[in-house]
């Protein structure tokens, strides 16, 4: 591998990039953008592995018998009268939110889907490789000056973004988990959200605003408020450094840590200046919930396909969000549709969208602001469903002073099936989404879902937590370890028979992801994130 360093020249002194520099790669890694990310890194890089080290002593304490609460050192904060700084008039109707990768294709066909906003994706659906983080900004660098265009090189199919309004664009940096070690500054690896963050808002702020928008962005994987705290501090000083205005950002935060929950006026509250509301993030929140509680026996979930939005832990945490950010005046964004159209069969297409609609329709009578889809086809659907019931840009007029804050319902677990088949499902998604993502694609389609990083983590979380309290499934089978040892050997022997030659099994990357979804799924321990081993992988693989 190829790299770069300080002696260079056109590298800032102390920073070392230990990855090739493709031919385009040196305008989006410029010299001047560089000092930007490293002034950035140095001053908060520390901070970041110090709120790392706080989660992992928050964790001990829910494993000695804690349970996640509402703080008393914030109650001033929860029960004070304060709201967020107002929205800007560009950023007033967020109905319907698509999400996906920031590859040149899907960036165009995102901007051009009629959403009302698009959420450009470092984070679970996408897969950290250097060229994928790399192109995906530069990709968005020309979609925030309108000259983003692509040839597709096998079919020779034009893609351009059309004439007209086009989705805004909300970025979502990596978590603070996910750091970017093939830039390093003073010796040490770079927190892949400053990475992110620094790039995109060095080239493209001033672009954006000047386009009558604005710098925005999804926040994602946060814990404590502590975390909300430095990304202000991080916003503060960009601002400052360009010359904009304090406050200019737009900044979505997204409730998918159970943790989170019992923070939700405290995340408001930090990010005050520049918050534009929280989302439910609820694949995450269902694994989080399973990682944070995962030493009590009493809170062992049942399949994951019954774990709808309907549940009582589910509901309690959605209006909570609904009622909390209306309280202070900004947006409260409803979850991702992850299904996609069945192609072939009508009925069970049509059964699809119905699911669909009535998951909109739930989210807007709540209150929700908008919602996200992950695929184009969903558009309209949701965009039907809140246009008949919000006939405003947002209802974050509407108070949801109903709504009563509710420690034990946040931590209910619903009775329900545990069965063989949701076993073999879960492993089935950890093995082939893990091949995928290894391969360098973060957002896959199986079994009429899209799936991205968060379904796959649910899926292994669900796994060990039945491994390890020997749950009993339907038929009278124990979860034990040696039975997902044999599902894993049956999916990897089916997905070489589908593919019908050992030479496609092998260029697939199966073996690392079954030997992963092992690790994962019967190790001692629970892992906080699965893609943090997966990143090893790709690191010693070159990518």
């Amino acid at each position: 591998m190829g790299g770069a360093s300080s002696s260079e020249g056109a590298i800032p002194r102390g920073m070392e990039i230990l990855a090739d520099m493709k031919p385009g790669y040196e305008e989006i890694l410029s010299r001047d953008a560089l000092e930007f990310l490293a002034k950035l890194a140095r001053k908060y890089s520390s901070r970041v592995t110090d709120l790392l080290e706080r989660r992992r002593q928050q964790q001990a304490l829910y494993d000695a018998g804690e349970k996640p609460h509402f703080l008393p050192e914030t109650k001033k904060v929860r029960d004070g009268d304060w709201k967020v700084a107002p929205l800007p008039d560009w950023f007033q109707d967020r109905r319907v939110e698509i999400t996906g990768p920031t590859d040149r294709k899907m960036v165009i066909n995102a901007l051009n889907s009629g959403a009302n906003v698009y959420m450009p994706d470092f984070e679970d659906s996408n897969c950290p490789t250097w060229d994928n983080m790399v192109q995906g900004q530069i990709n968005l660098r020309d979609a925030a000056r309108g000259t983003v265009s692509y040839e597709d090189p096998t079919t020779g199919k034009k893609y351009a973004l059309k004439e007209g309004p086009r989705a805004i664009m909300v970025m979502r940096p990596r978590g603070w988990h996910l750091w970017e070690h093939h830039v390093l500054v003073d010796g040490h690896a770079v927190p892949g959200a400053i990475f992110d963050f620094a790039i995109y808002f060095f080239h493209n702020a001033k672009q954006l605003i000047d386009s009558g928008r604005g710098p925005a962005f999804y926040l994602p994987k946060m814990q404590s408020h502590l975390e909300c705290r430095l990304w202000n501090e991080i916003f503060v000083d960009a601002q400052k450094d360009l010359g904009i205005p304090n406050g200019t950002i737009k900044a979505t935060c997204l409730i998918e840590t159970l943790p989170a929950a019992f923070e939700m006026d405290e995340f408001i509250y930090e990010l005050r200046d520049h918050m534009a509301g929280l989302n439910c993030g609820r694949w995450d929140y269902m694994f989080s919930f399973i990682k944070t509680m995962r030493s009590d026996p009493t809170r062992v979930m049942p399949d994951r396909g019954f774990l709808t939005m309907e549940m009582p832990f589910m509901r309690a945490y959605t209006q909570l969000v609904v009622k909390t950010c209306h309280k202070r005046g900004c947006f409260a964004m409803g979850g991702m549709s992850a299904m996609i159209p069945i192609k072939g069969d009508e009925a069970k297409n049509n059964a699809v969208m119905d699911k669909v609609r009535a998951d909109k329709l739930r989210e807007v009578q709540d209150g929700h602001d908008g919602t996200w889809v992950a695929h184009p086809a969903l558009i309209p659907i949701a965009k039907e469903v809140f246009d008949k019931h919000m006939k405003t840009p947002n209802q974050i007029d509407r108070q949801r002073d109903d709504v009563v804050a509710d420690e034990e319902a946040l931590l209910q677990v619903p009775e329900g099936p545990r069965t063989e088949e949701t076993l073999r499902n879960n492993v089935a998604v950890c093995i082939r989404y893990m091949a995928a993502w290894i391969g360098g694609t973060g957002c896959v389609p199986l079994y009429n879902l899209m799936e991205d990083a968060a379904t796959a983590e649910i899926s292994r979380a669900q796994v060990w937590q039945w491994v390890r309290y020997g749950a009993t499934l339907d038929g009278g089978k124990v979860c034990s370890a040696e039975l997902v040892r044999q599902v894993i050997e049956e999916e990897l022997q089916a997905i070489h028979a589908e593919l019908g030659s050992s030479e496609k099994f092998a260029a697939g990357e199966y073996l690392d992801a079954g030997f992963l979804t092992k690790l994962m799924c019967i190790g001692r321990e629970l892992h906080d994130f699965l893609t943090l081993p997966a990143q090893d992988i790709i690191i010693a693989m070159g990518k």
